[in-house]
């Protein structure tokens, strides 16, 4: 049986997002937005790397950014591990709900994550590599669980993926860059295409990161 997620209401979101963006800008130097077009009436998959325990702060304000300012936003829905949830129960009160990889209850999470993504604004938070692997790897390795998902939306919903990654350069504190990648929508979802498009846009987010060095071609 999977912990099902209670989300922030609009005005506790208001609120969460405030402090996180204070946190936030003291601990980096600049947070900086590669923006993309958004499909209005739809809902939103958003997919990043996983690297750090801030990737929830990131997550909160990248959403605050991209989705609530613009006006197509409704709630925040975010898929974690259930060991995580059952250490710390206040997760699902920030949108969290359960999945168990490797367990029977596994397709009750899927089931649920494209109920959320079948209302449009709804948002869903999901790291398909399934595991914090350094910022600066080559190769996004994607579990299986989106061909579980998209499938099964109903309704029209639009596929983000966002590469975010970390330099310090000038700064004695690091700047944070969210390159984001319209991956199209469900209709007509191809999960081998999928990967091959984000790993080729990871792979040119991570050059244009490097600012002078020209690598040479494996």
């Amino acid at each position: 049986m999977i912990i099902k997620s209670k989300p922030l209401s609009p005005f506790l979101f208001r609120i969460v997002v405030f402090l996180i963006g204070r946190i936030l800008k003291r601990r980096f130097n600049k947070l900086v937005i590669r923006d993309i077009d958004l499909k209005p009436g739809h809902s939103y998959l958003l997919m990043c790397n996983h690297f750090s325990f801030l990737d929830g702060f990131l997550a909160y304000y990248l959403c605050n950014k991209v989705f609530k300012e613009k006006g197509v936003f409704r709630s925040l829905y975010i898929m974690s591990l259930k060991k995580q949830m059952e250490k710390n129960k206040w997760l699902r009160y920030f949108g969290s709900f359960s999945v168990e990889p490797g367990k029977r209850s596994v397709k009750e999470s899927f089931d649920y994550a494209a109920e959320v993504l079948s209302v449009p604004g709804n948002v869903l938070l999901l790291y398909p590599q399934g595991n914090l692997e350094s910022t600066h790897i080559r190769h996004i390795l994607f579990q299986n669980g989106l061909k579980e998902i998209v499938p099964f939306i109903s309704g029209k919903c639009q596929l983000v993926w966002s590469s975010n990654l970390i330099e310090y350069f000038e700064s004695t504190k690091p700047s944070v860059y969210f390159n984001l990648l319209d991956c199209g929508t469900n209709e007509g979802f191809d999960f081998e295409v999928l990967k091959e498009k984000v790993n080729a846009h990871h792979k040119d987010a991570i050059t244009k990161s490097i600012r002078f060095t020209k690598e040479p071609a494996v």
